[in-house]
This record gives structure tokens, C-alpha cells and sequence, in this order.
């Protein structure tokens, strides 16, 4: 049984939360024994059954390092990435599955490595803390949350037809949303300190980068108030518009009119 095809490990793995990831594995730090790659794998695998995955890392990185091309070599890099992901370590599982893309990018089970290097970055970037509503990660640092948005995209566009591809689309929705909340965020600070320029540019950021996201039309009445406060009136009046056109019910329009949050003047199309 392979630890990447078993459906009850993965659904386990996604649920997993950050909090509670890093103590998946409490046993010490040892140095992997002097013997065969066979055996370092059999006692890898074993390691990875019963839960014990630093001692996996140890074995499978062993491996890795004494026989790299050996007939465990690869199966043994592949099962490293999940080793790393259940020890916590992100960024080691990601750079594991980046690797293992790039040394074997035809390999028949690389769409997996690209599946766990997308789940490696969603659980850096904290998402089981907003489901619990104890931050709003849509007010900070997104980095990781663009690298798990670009890996999951990376699987969907390589490997349409892999059984990874269904979950890597909705995390995707559920992204692009995110990010695109996260530039509004910063949009509406930018509003309320008269920056309307860099305003108007992270609303447009949001319509050509995320199209498809819940926040276009917020970004479109960014992009309004924003022209108002540079007394481009005419160019507000063509995104009021637009933003008629595409979300006649917007919080920010009576009728035709638009209703500014921090400016003080109005418009109509």
C-alpha cells in the first residue's frame, strides 16, 4: 500500500490543521544505520505506517543521499515529500516536491508531487487559523498563499486528468477569492489615505488577475471612487458604467449614481 494512493491518509492529511501538524511525529533525531538501501526503505515505510515520521525522513533521506540511483530512489523522494508534510515542515516538503518535478517530470505519479507541493504551501500559509476565525488572512502577508494559488494551478494546467485535479480547482476558487479580497484590502487603506492612484491600481490588478473572483465588482467601484478623488471625472463615469453593467444591485450604487465611502463628491452615469 503506497501512502500517496490511500484515500483515508490523504483525506486525513487535507483535514490536518497547522496547529496540530507539528506534533504528528515526537520521536528523537538518529542517525540512519549503515545498511542495505532495501532495508533503510522497509524501515522508511514502516516508520511512515505507524506514524513515526522523523525517523521516516531519516531513512528515506538516506536513501536519497547513499543511493541515489538505486531502485528505492525514487519511490523513496516521492514518499519523502509526504514524510516532510507530516512532520510540519513546509517549506521542506515543498522544496522535496519541487524537486522531484524536476528530476522526473514524466514520472507517472508526478502530478502528485505537484497536488502535495500546492498542500505544503495552503497549510504555510494558515488556512485552518481562518476557518477558525481566530485572524483574517485576507489582511496580511499573502505569500505563501500565491505560491499554494500558482502550484495548484501548475496541477490543473499540467495534469488536467489527475485525481488530485477536482480538490486543486475548488482550493483554487477559494484562493482567487482570497487574493482578490487581500488587494481590496489594501485598495480601501488607500482610499482612506488619499492614494487614490495606487488605489485604482490594485483594483484593476484584481479585474485582469482574478477575473473570475467574487471581488471584481468591488474592484470596479475602487477603480470609481479612486478617479474621483484624482477629479477624473470622466474616467469614473466609465467604470461606474461598467460596474452598472456587471452589479446594478452594488452596495455603492443608488440607481445610477455612485456613493463614495472617503470622497466627497458623486457621479452618475
Amino acid at each position: 500500500m503506497r501512502v500517496f494512493t490511500t484515500g483515508t491518509r490523504l483525506a486525513a492529511m487535507m483535514l490536518a490543521t497547522a496547529l496540530l501538524a507539528g506534533c504528528a511525529s515526537t520521536e528523537e533525531e538518529e542517525q540512519a544505520p549503515d545498511v542495505a538501501a532495501n532495508q533503510l526503505y522497509q524501515e522508511g515505510r514502516a516508520a511512515l505506517e505507524d506514524g513515526r515520521y522523523t525517523t521516516a525522513v531519516n531513512r528515506l533521506e538516506a536513501i536519497d543521499t547513499r543511493y541515489p540511483f538505486g531502485e528505492h530512489a525514487e519511490q523513496a523522494q516521492l514518499e519523502l515529500i509526504y514524510a516532510h508534510f507530516e512532520t510540519g515542515d513546509w517549506e521542506a516538503a515543498r522544496a522535496a516536491a519541487s524537486r522531484f518535478i524536476r528530476l522526473h517530470p514524466d514520472h507517472p505519479q508526478v502530478d502528485y508531487a505537484y497536488y502535495m507541493r500546492g498542500l505544503a504551501s495552503w497549510e504555510a500559509g494558515r488556512f485552518s487559523l481562518e476557518s477558525m476565525r481566530l485572524i483574517d488572512i485576507a489582511k496580511r502577508d499573502l505569500g505563501a498563499t500565491r505560491d499554494a494559488y500558482s502550484d495548484f494551478r501548475d496541477l490543473v494546467r499540467n495534469h488536467p486528468n489527475s485525481q488530485y485535479a477536482p480538490d486543486a480547482r475548488q482550493r483554487i476558487v477559494y484562493l482567487r477569492n482570497l487574493l482578490a479580497r487581500h488587494e481590496l484590502e489594501v485598495a480601501d487603506f488607500y482610499l482612506r489615505k488619499g492614494a487614490y492612484l495606487a488605489a485604482i491600481k490594485r483594483g484593476r490588478w484584481v479585474i485582469e488577475h482574478y477575473p473570475e473572483a467574487k471581488g471584481t465588482r468591488d474592484a470596479l467601484a475602487v477603480m470609481v471612487e479612486g478617479y474621483l478623488g484624482l477629479d477624473m471625472t470622466e474616467r469614473a463615469k466609465e467604470s461606474l458604467q461598467v460596474l452598472i453593467d456587471n452589479a446594478p444591485d452594488h452596495e455603492r450604487l443608488d440607481g445610477r449614481t455612485f456613493d463614495p465611502r472617503y470622497v466627497d463628491a458623486e457621479v452618475s452615469a
